[in-house]
């Protein structure tokens, strides 16, 4: 088990992680997510090592990082894809670290394998694409077969096929029982990967949490509902007199379309099972009773408001044309956007 206990890590008068508190068992996919700036990297780094906290602890299987026997084998790391030397070649670039690990060559090819680079392992890690560089981040963090994985952003630059493999590898190796943690900012993909999430802001717990329990705390259901033959009307008075007898006056009852245009019903903050209940009692028979939550990605920015550290602002809204001086340069008293 990994766990994280007050840990505190402040640069001067910029504090990046603010007295954070969880834990990261094994058995499963635990998802470490928050805005660009909100310490996820900072975090991973006092985790391994790498940064000294300001206070407070982290601990593996009990044990600081540095204190453990034989650390490449008990945790894999990968936390930045490009820091390997570009004239190696990447056979060399994983043979130089399992021979300080004291680990057989023969692991060497046999993770290229497993990431499928084995055709590239003669060539240099200087011509790699984003994605290869990825893939041999994850055979570095590979290499010493560990109990622990620690991945910052490890489907970055890869092609759907590299992401799907991704999604499988760490699923496997959690279902083994080992401990995985892996920040990502794709919130799809993290949907179908993760099985629990840690989120941050500013430094600061934001949940620790089920993905489930997540999207329901954080977004709202709708229960979509259409009637067989002509029956709207009916179904409407029905649902809004029901609502009222049991008490949920304040549930919404819109009337919209589909989108092959037919019209239907849609029940803010009701239950499917609860519209299908009144639906029933009143004889109103239905075509269809479908409900609706929001995705990760509309839950995580939900539970993240406020808590975003660098936030664009609203993006220029384009002037009617007034002809060819419509497009030239502003003139130097006039307000500009800033180089991104």
């Amino acid at each position: 088990m990994i766990e994280v206990q007050g840990l505190t890590k402040r640069y001067g008068a910029v504090t990046a992680v603010d007295d954070l508190t969880f834990t990261v068992p094994p058995g499963r996919v635990t998802g470490f997510l928050g805005p660009n700036g909100a310490g996820k990297s900072t975090t991973m780094r006092m985790i391994v090592g790498l940064d000294k906290p300001t206070a407070g602890q982290s601990l593996i299987d009990g044990s600081a990082y540095a204190n453990l026997d034989k650390p490449a084998q008990t945790v894999g790391a990968l936390l930045d894809a490009k820091g390997v030397h570009p004239n190696r070649s990447a056979r060399a670039s994983l043979l130089w670290q399992a021979q300080a690990a004291g680990l057989p060559k023969s692991r060497v090819d046999e993770v290229l394998a497993l990431v499928g680079l084995s055709d590239v392992a003669g060539k240099r890690v200087g011509g790699f694409s984003l994605g290869m560089n990825q893939r041999l981040g994850i055979a570095a963090a590979l290499l010493g077969d560990p109990e622990y994985l620690i991945l910052d952003e490890p489907v970055n630059g890869l092609d759907p096929e590299g992401i799907r493999w991704v999604r499988g590898l760490l699923r496997a190796l959690a279902a083994e029982g080992r401990t995985v943690l892996v920040s990502s900012h794709l919130l799809a993909e993290m949907a179908q990967t993760a099985d629990h999430l840690i989120v941050i802001g500013r430094g600061r717990l934001v949940a620790d949490t089920s993905v489930a329990d997540f999207i329901r705390g954080n977004s709202r259901v709708t229960t979509v509902v259409r009637p067989a033959g002509d029956n709207l009307p009916a179904l409407e008075e029905a649902l809004r007199r029901g609502l009222e007898g049991a008490g949920n006056a304040g549930a919404g009852v819109t009337r919209s379309v589909d989108a092959d245009g037919r019209p239907v019903l849609e029940v803010a903050d009701v239950s499917s099972d609860e519209v299908g209940a009144l639906a029933f009692h009143a004889g109103v028979q239905l075509a269809e009773l479908t409900e609706r939550r929001a995705s990760l990605e509309e839950a995580y920015m939900q539970s993240t408001e406020g808590h975003t550290q660098y936030a664009a602002g609203s993006a220029p809204v384009a002037q009617p044309s007034a002809g060819r001086h419509a497009a030239q340069p502003s003139q130097p008293n006039s307000p500009e956007v800033p180089n991104a």
